[in-house]
C-alpha cells in the first residue's frame, strides 16, 4: 500500500505541476547559438528585446504579458528605418483630420521645393498613374522602406505635427527630426516643401504653403556611438553625435505595431485616429511580400519574400510558408538591424509581438561599411524568432484567435 500510495501522490503532483514553463530568454536556448551568445554580451551587441504573448478573452481581445531583455527606454540607438512606419500611419490620420472633399489618400500629391535642400516631386513612375500620393508612398514605404516616400510624408506632416501627435499617444521616447538618406542641417530639415493636392483634371483641392518651424527636437542626452566615422573620404576619429538624429524606443516601436494591429485593447487617447479602411491600407501593406505587388513591380531576385521580414530570416531567398505573414517594419543602418513585428501562423494559430535591436560593429567606426550584418545581426533575428516560435509551440490558449481581419487578399 505504501508503494501505491507513494506513486499515487508523485502522479496528482506532476498533474498539478503540469509542464515546466519555458521562461524567455533564459531556458531553451541550446539549439540557437548565436541568439545565446548575443544574449549572454547585452553590452557588447546593445541588445533590446520586447516579446509579448497573446492569451484572448471570451469576445476575442488579446491580453498582453511583455517578457522584456535588457530594455532600457533611455538608452539611445538609431532607429533607421523604423520610424516610417508611425509617419506613414500618421500621414492617414492628417488625411482625415483635413475633411475635404476629394481629398483621399489616392489623391495627386505634388511637392514642390522654395530651398537649394529641397527637391520636387511632380511624378512617381512607380503608380500606375504615375502620379505621386499618400497611399503610393505609405506602399512603398512598409514594403521595400523607400527612403524618398518616407521623406514626401515627413515634408507633408512636419516635426510638431509627427512628434506632439506620438506624444498624445503615449509614446514618450521618440523624437523624429530629419530626413533619410538625405544630407541637410537640423535647420534644413525644419524647412517643410510647399505641397499642393490636385484632381485628375489638375484643379487645386488643397494647399499647404512652405513652413519653417521654430521648435528644436533633439535627444538631450547628445549620444554618442561609435569611436570613429567617416565623413566623405575623410576618417573623423571621434564618436558620431545622434543629438539630432531620429529617436525611436523598443518600447515605443513595438507600441506602434500593437496599436495598428488591436486598437481597441488601448485607450481612445492612445490610438491612432484613422478610419478602418486606411486601417487595413496599413496592414495590408506592412503584411505584404514585394513579389506580390504590381505597382510598383519589384524583381525577386532584388526584393525576396523575406526582404524585409527579419525574424523569418531576412537572408534567407526561399519563399515562405503561405501561413505565415508578419506585420512588421525593419530598419539597417550605422551598425543597427530592427525589426518590430506581429508575429501569425493562420494554420497553427500562433501569434505574439517581438521588437528588437542589435548593433553590430567590432571597430567601432561608422559609415565604414564594415559591420557584422551577416555574421551576426541577421542570424540572432532568425534564430530569435524560431525561439519565439517554439516557445508559443508549446504553450496552450485557452481561446482560439480568430485571424480573420488580418487575412488579405494581395
Amino acid at each position: 500500500m505504501k508503494n501505491i500510495f507513494t506513486l499515487a501522490s508523485l502522479l496528482v503532483l506532476a498533474l498539478a505541476c503540469g509542464p515546466k514553463e519555458i521562461v524567455p530568454f533564459q531556458d531553451g536556448l541550446e539549439k540557437y547559438p548565436v541568439l545565446e551568445e548575443v544574449l549572454e554580451n547585452p553590452d557588447k551587441y546593445k541588445v533590446q528585446i520586447l516579446y509579448t504573448q497573446l492569451d484572448r478573452n471570451e469576445h476575442g481581445i488579446p491580453l498582453m504579458t511583455e517578457f522584456p531583455f535588457n530594455l532600457d527606454d533611455e538608452r539611445y540607438f538609431y532607429p533607421a528605418s523604423t520610424v516610417k512606419l508611425p509617419v506613414a500611419i500618421l500621414a492617414l490620420e492628417w488625411l482625415e483630420e483635413q475633411n475635404i472633399e476629394g481629398l483621399d489618400a489616392n489623391t495627386t500629391m505634388l511637392t514642390d521645393s522654395i530651398h537649394p535642400s529641397q527637391v520636387p516631386a511632380y511624378v512617381d513612375l512607380s503608380a500606375e498613374d504615375s502620379l505621386p500620393s499618400i497611399a503610393q508612398y505609405i506602399k512603398k514605404i512598409l514594403l521595400v522602406s523607400d527612403n524618398d516616400a518616407y521623406n514626401r510624408l515627413y515634408e507633408l506632416l512636419g516635426q510638431d505635427y509627427i512628434n506632439s501627435k506620438l506624444a498624445e499617444k503615449g509614446m514618450n521616447h521618440t523624437v523624429i527630426n530629419h530626413r533619410l538618406s538625405f544630407r541637410a542641417t537640423p535647420e534644413e530639415n525644419r524647412m517643410f516643401n510647399p505641397i499642393r493636392f490636385v484632381n485628375k483634371d489638375g484643379e487645386l483641392i488643397h494647399e499647404i504653403p512652405a513652413r519653417t518651424e521654430e521648435k528644436v527636437y533633439s535627444n538631450s542626452a547628445q549620444p554618442i556611438i561609435g569611436k570613429a566615422y567617416y565623413l566623405g573620404d575623410s576618417l573623423i576619429e571621434e564618436g558620431m553625435d545622434f543629438t539630432f538624429k531620429n529617436k525611436f524606443a523598443i518600447s515605443d516601436l513595438s507600441g506602434t505595431v500593437k496599436r495598428i494591429m488591436f486598437p481597441m485593447a488601448f485607450p481612445d487617447m492612445e490610438r491612432f485616429n484613422i478610419n478602418e479602411e486606411h486601417r487595413n491600407l496599413i496592414l495590408k501593406y506592412m503584411s505584404m511580400l514585394p513579389g506580390e505587388s504590381d505597382y510598383p513591380n519589384y524583381p525577386v531576385e532584388e526584393y525576396w519574400d523575406t526582404y524585409s521580414k527579419f525574424y523569418l530570416d531576412g537572408n534567407d531567398k526561399r519563399g515562405l510558408r503561405k501561413s505565415l505573414r508578419l506585420f512588421n517594419k525593419t530598419g539597417q543602418a550605422y551598425g543597427h538591424l530592427l525589426d518590430g513585428s506581429y508575429y501569425v501562423d493562420f494554420d497553427n494559430g500562433i501569434e505574439f509581438f517581438v521588437a528588437a535591436v542589435i548593433y553590430v560593429n567590432e571597430d567601432e567606426t561608422l559609415n565604414d561599411d564594415v559591420y557584422e550584418y551577416e555574421e551576426i545581426a541577421f542570424p540572432f533575428f532568425a534564430e530569435l524568432g524560431d525561439y519565439l516560435y517554439d516557445i508559443e509551440m508549446s504553450r496552450e490558449k485557452l481561446v482560439p484567435a480568430d485571424f480573420s481581419e488580418f487575412w488579405f487578399e494581395y
